[in-house]
């Protein structure tokens, strides 16, 4: 019964303080739970500082006629009031801390089977992809109660995915993937935001997220898949050449790999040649050169295409070149999504052995 009434107690000064603070409803998995960490924090620094106040006042009220003229005892502390007055800010600072980080530890672990989307920011626009699925500009669809994962870059300058609703932020950079992943609890509309000041048309980089039941969101995203591979078909059978564009993510990063000479360092069958093979490489563990072991993830893949020599494979030369400025931000997550279709749970299992650099291969 108890701990029923103080559910009900903290729901109540949940939503209370939620609408004093006119702050966004809460839309995600984890947006109560950090809701619930900013009203604590104020909840207790408003009842010490009050608390302050009031002995302030009393003792003005108490002393202000006394002593005039004379000069106050110097008073001592005791070791206990020293304990007392340490120990009650650090309770609370580390019980903060604690809270924060359990909730820092969730937000950068995504669950396995998240549903991924690619995000690029640019001047002055947000633009979706999904694997296999089709692209959009400006509003992002998402299923409720599953979890999303957003691998996220800009084609630009430094930009901040921001959806308020969501109580999430995370800051994206050229050259390099940011992770963000969310599960949205409530079917609607929510705004997204550039949180980092990106130029002239900073206030007018907006967005949405529209969350859909489930069996609406697997309806809605048949529906863009079929749309856009009769599109595909149409375009085809119109011009001379088949189209540039394809429908899936791997496939385009397929053809762009071929063309930017990639197979001709990297196998896809589990062979070694003059880089890394590319069967199983996604989530392995390689060997470095300075003698650390790096799980291969998308900011990895994507930081050995702009700079090959930052985090060396052991037992491989620096003779890849750089794709810095050579690869757009969707075609290098084109690539990455293919690396990522080269799967391969035995090859995943252990670290693979670095084979002999030989400088003359070419």
């Amino acid at each position: 019964m108890k701990v029923g009434v103080m559910i009900l107690a903290a729901a109540f000064y949940n939503e209370w303080m939620r609408k004093l603070l006119n702050l966004p409803p809460q839309a995600s998995s984890i947006a109560e739970g950090v809701d619930n960490l900013l009203f604590f924090v104020i909840a207790v620094t408003t009842l010490v500082s009050i608390g302050f106040a009031l002995v302030a006042l009393v003792l003005w009220a108490v002393y202000r006629n006394k002593g005039k003229g004379t000069v106050g005892q110097v008073v001592h502390p005791g070791i206990m009031f020293e304990v007392v007055a340490i120990s009650g800010p650090l309770f609370f600072f580390l019980l903060w801390f604690f809270i924060g980080f359990r909730q820092y530890v969730e937000m950068e672990s995504p669950p396995d089977d998240a549903m991924e989307v690619y995000v690029m920011g640019k001047k002055w626009m947000w633009k979706f992809a999904y694997p296999d699925g089709p692209n959009a500009v400006g509003t992002l669809h998402v299923p409720v109660g599953r979890p999303v994962k957003l691998l996220m870059t800009s084609r630009d300058v430094i930009h901040s995915f921001f959806i308020p609703a969501f109580r999430m932020k995370k800051d994206i950079v050229p050259g390099r993937y940011s992770e963000l992943w969310f599960t949205a609890t409530e079917p609607g509309s929510y705004e997204v935001f550039c949180a980092e000041y990106c130029g002239t048309g900073h206030s007018m980089m907006r967005g949405e997220v529209v969350a859909m039941k489930a069996d609406e969101f697997d309806q809605w995203l048949a529906q863009q898949r079929n749309g856009f591979a009769s599109r595909q078909q149409d375009s085809a059978v119109s011009t001379e050449e088949a189209p540039r564009t394809e429908a899936n993510m791997v496939l385009q990063g397929q053809r762009l790999a071929g063309e930017k000479g990639c197979f001709k360092c990297h196998s896809v069958d589990g062979q070694p040649h003059i880089g890394p093979t590319w069967l199983g490489l996604y989530h392995r563990h390689e060997h470095l050169s300075t003698g650390e072991t790096i799980n291969v993830d998308e900011p990895y893949i994507t930081e050995s295409m702009m700079d090959p020599t930052a985090k060396l494979v052991a037992g491989y030369g620096p003779v890849m070149p750089t794709y810095m400025g050579k690869l757009t931000a969707p075609e290098t997550a084109a690539i990455v999504e293919f690396i990522k279709s080269l799967r391969n749970p035995e090859l995943q299992a252990q670290p693979s052995e670095p084979p002999t650099y030989e400088p003359s291969r070419r």
